[in-house]
This record gives C-alpha cells, structure tokens and sequence, in this order.
C-alpha cells in the first residue's frame, strides 16, 4: 500500500458464457485459499443475490455486489479499494458471458485493471479448449486475460489436453471434474439459497479439494486500486426502529443496503414472518424479496402479523415491500397451480406465479425522495387495483418497467432498489 492506494491480488471470472460454472470455480477458489489462511473477498458483478451468498460461505466475508450502472464508478471504486486494505486476494465473479452486455464484465475489468479468469466448459472438446481461450484473451484490446480455468474435465489426461493447448501467455490455474455430486442444485431465479442447504459447507469443501487436483499454486497479479469516495449517508435515522423481515421467504438482501441504514443510525431488528415471529416494536419496516410462492401456507396462516402490518401501515408508518415482498403485501398469492392464499391485505390487488419470467433488467425509478437504481427479476404477474405512483424505466432500452405503488408511507414494487445509488432517497422512505 502507497499513499492513498491499496494494492492485492485479484481476478475476474468471467466466461464465453452463461452456464459455464463461474460460481462453482469462484466458490471452489475462494475456499481453496481460505483454508490457507488467506483473506479472502468475493465481489459479485451485477444485481444478483444468490450466488453472493454462496460465495459468502465460501470465503467467509460478505459479497458485494459490483455493477457499474447500479453502483456507480465512484462505488464500485471504493468498495475495491477497502477490500485491497484487508484482503490477500479479491474475487469478482462477472455476470453473463464476459463481453456481454451493455456494460460488460469485460468493461469492469478494464475500468480497474482486473486481469481475468476464464472459465471454460472443457466437457466436450480437447484442443480447441486452446482456441476458445486465445479468442477470449485476443478479442478486445486492453483486457488482459491472466489465465484460464477448465469445467467438467473427465480426467486428469483431459485436463492436461486442456492445459497443453493454451497459448503461452495465458497460464492454466486449475479445473473441476465433471461430477454431479460438485453441482450446486438450482430453481427458477438461479441457485438455491445457500442457507438453505444443510450440506454446503461439505459441498463447499469437496468444490476445494477437486480444485485442489489441479490448481495453480501461483496468486494472481498483484492490482493497485486508488481510494474514492461513496456517497455520503445522511444520519437522519438515529434512534429509528426499522424491523426487517429475514428468512427463507424473505432473504434478497443486498449487505449494501442494510449498511446505508446502519450508517444512518437505524436500530435493525431481524424477525422471521416463517418462525411465527411477532412484528418487533419498530418506527420502519421493510418486506424484503425473496420466496414467498415457496412458502405460501405458512405464510398465509400468520394472521397476527398480518394485523400487525395493517395497523403499522394504517398508522402511518414507513414500510417498503420489494418483489416478494410486496406479493406477500397483496390480497393473495397464487402458485402456478393456480391455488390461492390469502396474504397480509396492505395492497389491493392479487398476483400467480407463473412458468414465464414476468420482469427482468435494470430499472431506475424518481421517486419524490429522489432517483434510485436497481433491478427486476421474477416470474409473477400481479393485478393491483391502484394506479402506480411512478414507473421505472429500464437503462437497456428492455421491456421490463415496473410500476412503484404507495400508501401513505408505504411503498411496494417489483424493483429491488440499491440503495446506495442515492443513500438520502433510501434512507427518506425509512424516516418517520
């Protein structure tokens, strides 16, 4: 470290495409080198919420989420920079396939001299493993591909025709077997939830010592990352009792957003609408996204809550129900079977799930309290029987707009927002 710089090994991992085992290499990275003793922290590019908290597990340190849009250079600068204090080696796992998008892993990787991991799909080919790779390293100038990770070899000969067919710039740093009990098990928004995985330690470990088989012993290149600023956080929530719904209904949660609000001076209190709990005594409250078709029963037979809810909302009091959580806020819920449950009533209006995605992409909102980015993604579609009090508007030119709907303090949407893309605006839809 030199001045106001902050230096420490890193990578990006990116890949041709989707579907080619970032996650899986990325987790089976991160604990290989935690069970070193080394600092491990694991970035994740774009909105998503469930490989972070694969990756959480896996390196034993919250995951951010690095996104250009959503973020903003100025934070995602940051948030680098305080990582290469503490770190021995950073992670960014990207999103796609690396030169995909309007502002792509690839353009990540350039803004901050992230030299990248490529992870290939070795299945089905030998040879032309080596040409994939040279294309990859070749295809924009400026982007340095450090090396390349093989997935699903067959064997240790495989692995070698992998290796040996590198060009020799881009060095071989490890590779996975093709084996099903190595897969982490998915459902309709991406991987299952790593909490709710009895067994991911152990899978975790099994994903390291298969990486271990063939791993390069060799850090990455060491990157200097210069300090920057995030935008400040106005301390307008001291004192405030903000109750945050968290379990396996509810559990889309930037780490991000929960630190705006502490640095704000609220009080979080965590409950679990699944376990029973009672809304705690708060000023705030806020219904996360998440699963609630999954949990639609139990959910429905939580009468107190919902009364509770009713009368927090009737009183006037801030609550923010985002994706899930505002399906939970509806009338009723249906599953793609089409049965219905009754749910907490604070929203006119119902919603079925459906086998189509309802809403994908970007989306950036100008609420009263100012304009705040995020995301949609989620295969519901809702009939709510109130005019929206603004729509969101998708950067990509893309279809998905979704409408923000409010009630006195209560305001619901499919987006989930990012709240440090205007920490004043979120922290204003929690002030009493």
């Amino acid at each position: 470290m030199t001045g106001n710089n902050a230096s420490c090994p890193a990578l990006l991992v990116s890949a041709p495409a989707s579907g080619q085992g970032k996650t899986s290499v990325t987790a089976a990275l991160a604990r290989w080198h935690a069970r070193q003793g080394r600092r491990v922290r694991v970035f994740k590019t774009g909105p998503d919420f469930l490989d972070p908290m694969v990756l959480e597990r896996a390196s034993g340190a919250p995951v951010y989420q690095l996104d250009l849009w959503m973020n903003g250079e100025d934070d995602v600068r940051a948030r680098l920079h305080e990582a290469a204090k503490d770190a021995d080696l950073i992670l960014v796992e990207g999103v796609m396939g690396l030169f995909d998008g309007g502002l792509s892993s690839a353009d990540l990787a350039l803004r901050f001299g992230l030299p990248v991991l490529a992870v290939i799909d070795g299945s089905a080919m030998a040879q032309t493993f080596g040409a994939l790779a040279l294309g990859l390293a070749r295809y924009r100038d400026g982007l340095r591909v450090h090396g390349v990770a093989a997935n699903r070899v067959g064997s240790a000969y495989h692995a070698q025709l992998l290796a040996g067919s590198l060009p020799a710039d881009v060095h071989w740093l490890g590779a996975l077997p093709r084996d099903e009990a190595l897969a982490l098990p998915e459902r309709h928004l991406g991987l299952v939830a790593a909490a709710e995985l009895g067994d991911i330690d152990a899978r975790l470990d099994a994903l390291a010592d298969a990486w271990a088989t063939h791993a390069s012993a060799e850090l990455p290149p060491p990157v200097t990352f210069p300090a920057a600023s995030r935008a400040p956080v106005p301390p307008a929530l001291r004192g405030v009792r903000i109750a945050v719904a968290r379990d396996a209904a509810f559990c889309f949660l930037y780490p991000a957003n929960l630190d705006v609000l502490r640095e704000a001076g609220a009080d979080i209190r965590f409950f679990s609408p699944l376990a029973g709990e009672a809304l705690p005594a708060c000023d705030a409250a806020w219904l996360p996204g998440g699963y609630p078709e999954l949990h639609l029963l139990t959910l429905s037979q939580h009468d107190a809550l919902r009364r509770a809810l009713r009368k927090h909302v009737d009183a006037g009091r801030p609550l923010l129900a985002e994706c899930g959580g505002m399906l939970y806020a509806l009338d009723s819920l249906a599953d793609v079977e089409g049965t219905a449950f009754p749910m907490a009533g604070l929203l006119r209006g119902s919603a079925a799930m459906q086998a189509r995605l309802g809403g994908l992409g970007m989306q950036a909102v100008a609420l009263p309290e100012g304009e705040l980015r995020g995301h949609t993604f989620h295969y519901a579609h809702a009939q709510i029987e109130q005019a929206p009090l603004v729509m969101a508007t998708n950067p990509d030119g893309g279809p998905s707009q979704e409408g923000v709907y409010r009630r006195g303090r209560f305001t619901a949407s499919f987006m989930h927002l990012y709240f440090p893309s205007h920490p004043a605006a979120a922290v204003a839809l929690f002030k009493p």
